[in-house]
């Protein structure tokens, strides 16, 4: 297989990111419109995340937040979100850098993004990989809608949705 120079897998994945940032940017500045909503998953042991050492406890691997009607002071910079939960009737402030997101999810349109690790957390976790799969992005399709949860419990999306990885597309 020819070297990809180009590292189309890196252009797109932080395209996809850039989706994620500017929709977040959006809620920043005018709230939520309609029934968006919308679940984020990222690792709670990144670089850059800070979490209670409460909710590290409780989520010590990942950890998904639900932003819909119960969140407030939320910021958006070029490389994460800062946002405030109630978590148990317990408010928290959370920073979430965009490169430690692992799935985005808003059953309302049944949008969806999933990131595969970065190139530097994925060398850590899984030497296994190439480095193209380990940076190639993916689109979750259409699924059903995760059932409804509580704004103060943290949620998964439902695990029926078909992730198409880019790289699929790649020829080899």
């Amino acid at each position: 297989m020819a070297t990809d120079h180009i590292r189309y897998d890196v252009l797109a994945r932080d395209a996809l990111r850039g989706v994620l940032r500017r929709v977040l940017i959006d809620a920043a500045e005018h709230g939520l419109p309609g029934e968006h909503h919308f679940f984020i998953t990222f690792v709670s042991t990144a670089d850059g995340v800070k979490l209670s050492p409460r909710l590290l406890a409780q989520y010590p691997e990942e950890m998904t937040v639900i932003l819909q009607h119960q969140f407030w002071d939320l910021v958006v910079t070029e490389d994460r979100f800062e946002v405030g939960l109630s978590f148990n009737g317990i408010p928290e402030r959370l920073v979430v850098p965009f490169n430690s997101i692992k799935s985005f999810f808003d059953p309302s349109v049944q949008f969806g993004l999933q990131f595969e690790p970065t190139e530097a957390s994925a060398a850590e976790t899984a030497d296994a990989e190439t480095p193209a799969a380990s940076a190639a992005s993916a689109l979750a399709a259409p699924a059903a809608a995760p059932a409804p949860q509580s704004d103060d419990e943290p949620a998964k999306p439902s695990e029926g949705a078909e992730v198409v990885r880019l790289d699929r597309f790649r020829k080899k």
